[in-house]
């Protein structure tokens, strides 16, 4: 798997229609371009991207915040366990070479944070809006209308990144 690219899927656990939509769209696409999908293995966003994902024959891996297999949706091929809560946003961000946001609340926006810290390029889909102290929009978020343009965006902006993907740590 070290020659695939993986792209983390992040969002609402509470997904919309229409955000739920998009997530699986996202996922068919992740699939189709060969990709596997990092998420954070539980329902809302994640598990309509890892249906998408799993509709097309590909691969998820769910990076839990809780002790139990079980938790995943069902749609996760290889669940993580973690045991600690939402600080696994850290992993589930740090697990792709590129992140794609679909709408969201604060565990979104925490993983949003983390993706512009640590420069992983991220890929906005009807998501969080940075606006900076002096009123400037972060433009680190790449802003795209379809799920199509997501993971194409994502997978360009993954190959780019790769070969500098370790090059620093992001203090916390």
């Amino acid at each position: 798997m070290d020659k695939k690219i993986f792209i983390s899927v992040i969002g609402e656990s509470h997904a919309s229609p229409e955000i739920a939509k998009l997530a699986e769209e996202v996922g068919v696409e992740i699939a189709k371009a060969g990709a596997v999908l990092i998420c954070g293995g539980l329902k809302g966003v994640m598990e309509h991207a890892a249906k998408g994902v799993k509709s097309r024959n590909g691969t998820t891996i769910g990076i839990l915040p809780g002790s139990r297999r079980e938790e995943a949706n069902p749609y996760i091929d290889y669940p993580i366990v973690t045991g600690i809560g939402y600080a696994r946003n850290k992993l589930v961000v740090k697990t792709g070479h590129a992140v794609i946001a679909l709408g969201g609340n604060y565990g979104t926006l925490s993983e949003v944070a983390f993706a512009l810290g640590y420069e992983i390029p991220i890929v906005g889909l009807n998501t969080w809006q940075i606006i900076h102290h002096d009123g400037q929009k972060d433009t680190k978020i790449h802003r795209v209308k379809t799920a199509k343009e997501a993971v194409e965006l994502a997978m360009k902006l993954a190959k780019e990144a790769r070969p500098i993907e370790m090059k620093h740590e992001f203090e916390t």
